[in-house]
């Protein structure tokens, strides 16, 4: 008999919509969409996708408790043996679902549970401790291989096959076990410093993890006479979005003109961000970028000045390495400038 398999996705990948449909209700498919159909292709005639439940992202992650009370419901209605969510890539909210509904059935009904997303998804962090999270590519151009990763990993554990981190392409969950090698500690330390010292490749026995740490600088002593700049990964682009800012992932940044620009309206600005609902952004994109207040404060002489320009990005989905880039290359133009202080802005 076939191993019963319930599937999670978003409203995306159950062709229902974008962002306008993320917050759609959950429910459950009356046929299994394409993503579930390519799963139940890898999985093999070892699973039976019995049935896929869908969730808008908003939704699930603004009704958390009871988006997973309704979405337990419909998985225990289908009596499955394994649960899979996604694969999530690099949509944030989506991976927080993901990671979530997989943690929730892992725990309540006490089956095999996987889901998969990119590394620098805020759900890997949250809940690759729990369960099982596939690493993926950042966007779906990667599906084929995440999907192949997923059931190969499915399969194993199904089978109750040893797996590892390495071997079966999972985030590390931090669990050690205890075994007996053949060369005690001092001698394997001692071998990995030779190797290390003479360039060779080598892997750490404990690996720890790495953070970024940015000392903070000395407190604005008197703002009324300071230059500020406005900086945004909430994507509040010219009209039109001229330099075409990626709505996710984006790959650059763009440098805009603040000249003769007292505050932005819908008929100057727009947001280019995908990951949130742009309606009140582009009806005013102060409530992004404060334009129309700095501007004020300026006139009235509490703040000193507005350098000539803002800087946008789009920060949903942005890989790491590009917002790192972004930032020197920004902090660059605000030095040259002399800008003392920046008013930094998200969603």
């Amino acid at each position: 008999m076939a191993i019963r398999l319930v599937h999670y996705i978003n409203q995306f990948y159950a062709g229902i919509g974008g962002e306008e449909k993320a917050d759609i209700a959950p429910f459950l498919a009356e046929s299994l969409p394409p993503i579930s159909v390519q799963l139940q292709k890898q999985l093999g005639d070892e699973f039976e996708v019995v049935a896929a439940v869908v969730c808008g992202d908003s939704y699930y992650n603004e009704n958390e408790a009871s988006a997973k009370e309704t979405i337990l419901g419909f998985i225990k209605e289908q009596n499955p043996d394994f649960f899979i969510a996604g694969p999530a890539f690099n949509a944030g909210r989506y991976g927080v679902a993901a990671g979530s509904i997989t943690t929730a059935v892992k725990e309540e009904l006490n089956i095999p549970a996987i889901t998969a997303m990119y590394v620098e998804n805020p759900g890997a962090d949250m809940y690759k401790k729990y369960v099982y999270i596939v690493e993926t590519k950042d966007s779906a151009a990667g599906m084929r291989g995440a999907i192949k990763s997923v059931a190969s990993l499915a399969k194993k554990l199904a089978n109750n096959e040893e797996v590892s981190p390495k071997a079966d392409g999972y985030m590390a969950q931090g669990v050690r076990k205890n075994y007996f090698a053949e060369e005690n500690g001092s001698e394997r330390a001692v071998k990995m410093l030779l190797k290390k010292i003479a360039g060779e490749e080598f892997e750490t026995e404990y690996p720890m993890p790495t953070f970024d740490r940015v000392d903070p600088q000395p407190a604005v002593k008197d703002v009324s006479k300071i230059k500020i700049a406005l900086v945004t990964s909430g994507g509040i682009v010219p009209k039109g979005n001229p330099d075409h800012i990626e709505s996710s992932s984006a790959s650059k940044y763009g440098r805009y003109d603040l000249s003769g620009i007292d505050k932005f309206t819908s008929e100057n600005a727009e947001t280019a961000h995908g990951g949130y609902d742009p309606t009140y952004a582009n009806t005013n994109p102060n409530r992004v970028v404060p334009l129309d207040v700095v501007k004020n404060m300026v006139k009235e002489g509490k703040i000193g000045s507005l350098h000539d320009y803002w800087y946008a990005t789009v920060g949903n989905g942005t890989a790491i390495a590009s917002a790192k880039k972004f930032g020197e290359e920004i902090a660059e133009y605000l030095k040259e400038d002399k800008v003392d202080a920046v008013i930094l802005t998200s969603t």
